[in-house]
């Protein structure tokens, strides 16, 4: 679907700017918060206005019908989305007209209604997919070059490599973590004096990286590339990522073989999973790419990317309000979801289901659009003032990191809802002698 219907109208009252219009419907895992007769069970629910539609009820009423289920009534998404594109597109349709004002199966039925729609205020989002592997990318030629002007020549920041391929990691998956969790600070290794030894201490450059995830939807077999042409046929999602960074770890760490340890703790993602097909009416070119890519990067689409809005907050502990520090888009990105996807399995690599592929942090032209505070405050040098007078360069403990993100034409709305994670205090060690 890539053209907006504007009659398409649901029976539930929606605000104009809410992130979950009817032409949204993004996914996600939920449990009741409060619930005495203990049916806390983790299942499958659609995003709606203010509400939470259970799929898995509406499964079990035989109002979705779709092709070998049942898929809802399950603690992650993996299954539902390994049934394939005819079950995702058919689920789609049929939720839509579900919840129009045109159909009555659910409008007119005040009991189905009671079992089927909660509010989101009274449940509680979980991570909606396993994840059996996430990659990190570096996607973001403005971000790529401040980084490197930063701590490399400013006249060739760009490694030779970057305008070639999308340069990426594999990261672990087992820290990926849903919005709301708390993020402890790291403790590492520091070398804060280059002729000294490397001291073991509490992160003291503690970043959030403003980013999105694609979520995988298609296998493919090992040894077997996927073609950026069908790549996107691979891709059932996209969420919100905030890729957490311990920089003094990382900058001591990098050389020779790139992040570990700055960045295994915490990977954070929004609970709602926004469908391509939801996106499809916000697609636009990527930038210009010079040189043009090889082959097989090189794509027929020239609509490649996607317009959204993205935003990040920072609201310091016992704090009133919020200050914004970045406003960017997902557009300016250098390299397509489609191209990292394809240059990730040109070897031959196999990806599944569930797996999640980071954009890299994505910074616009100016300053108020970079994705870091390490530029942001420019490693530190231009700490930015909050909202009541304070100050920051880089992330302290109590601070909560707000990010959100919506793509919005013709009067439509689809977005993302927000990701969120406050920062603890590290943990205490003791070593011994």
């Amino acid at each position: 679907m890539s053209t907006i219907d504007n009659n398409l109208t649901s029976f539930l009252d929606i605000a104009s700017d809410s992130d979950f219009s009817i032409h949204n419907l993004p996914y996600g895992i939920f449990s009741e918060t409060k619930d005495g007769a203990g049916n806390n069970k983790r299942r499958a629910g659609v995003a709606i206005g203010e509400h939470v539609l259970d799929l898995a009820v509406l499964e079990t009423e035989g109002l979705l019908n779709l092709d070998n289920g049942p898929y809802f009534n399950q603690p992650t998404l993996n299954a539902f989305i390994d049934s394939g594109r005819d079950n995702w597109t058919k689920a789609r349709k049929t939720i839509q007209t579900l919840l129009s004002n045109t159909n009555n199966s659910l409008c007119d039925n005040k009991d189905l209604q009671s079992k089927a729609l909660f509010k989101q205020a009274d449940v509680t989002m979980h991570l909606p997919v396993q994840v059996p592997g996430f990659t990190d990318f570096y996607s973001s030629k403005e971000h790529a070059t401040n980084v490197g002007t930063m701590f490399r020549d400013p006249s060739n920041a760009l490694l030779p490599n970057w305008t070639e391929m999308p340069v990426g990691y594999n990261g672990r998956a087992s820290t990926v973590i849903v919005s709301g969790s708390d993020v402890i600070r790291p403790s590492g290794q520091l070398k804060p004096n280059a002729d000294d030894r490397p001291i073991f201490s509490p992160c003291k450059r503690l970043d959030f990286e403003l980013e999105t995830a694609f979520v995988v939807g298609k296998n493919n077999n090992i040894g077997q590339p996927i073609a950026v042409d069908n790549a996107i046929d691979h891709i059932f999602g996209m969420v919100l990522l905030n890729d957490w960074s311990a920089r003094d770890i990382q900058k001591w760490e990098y050389v020779p073989l790139g992040p570990f340890n700055a960045k295994t703790f915490a990977s954070e993602v929004s609970p709602w999973i926004v469908t391509m097909d939801a996106l499809a009416p916000f697609k636009t070119p990527c930038p210009t790419q010079e040189p043009k890519p090889l082959a097989y990067l090189n794509q027929k689409d020239s609509k490649n990317s996607y317009d959204i809005n993205l935003s990040v907050e920072l609201l310091p502990e016992n704090a009133d309000n919020a200050t914004v520090v970045c406003e960017t888009n997902f557009k300016y990105m250098y390299w397509s979801m489609a191209q990292q996807l394809t240059h990730h399995t040109i070897t031959g690599c196999k990806v599944e289901v569930g797996d999640m592929m980071g954009s890299g942090t994505i910074s616009g032209s100016t300053p108020d659009s970079y994705g870091s505070m390490l530029e942001i405050a420019w490693n530190a040098t231009k700490p930015v003032t909050l909202k009541g007078g304070e100050t920051r360069s880089f992330i302290e403990d109590g601070d909560t990191v707000i990010m959100k993100g919506y793509s919005e034409k013709d009067g439509i709305r689809v977005g993302f809802g927000e990701v969120r994670g406050k920062v603890l205090p590290a943990l205490s060690f003791d070593f011994g002698e």
